[in-house]
């Protein structure tokens, strides 16, 4: 029960500030957000696949 309450309340802060922003400054800050994850995700790889010197 604890876990349900959490997560609604999670959902919540998470889900309730877009929803009153615009659409368009939603999906610009979205964009940024996945194009910081694919750098991130793409710098980490070539580092882990690096050998070792």
């Amino acid at each position: 029960m604890i876990f349900l309450v959490a997560a609604f309340l999670l959902l919540g802060v998470l889900v309730g500030p877009p929803a009153q922003l615009p659409p368009e400054v939603t999906l610009s800050a979205a964009a940024v957000i996945a194009a910081w994850l694919l750098v991130f995700t793409v710098r980490e790889r070539t580092r882990r696949n690096r050998p070792r010197s």
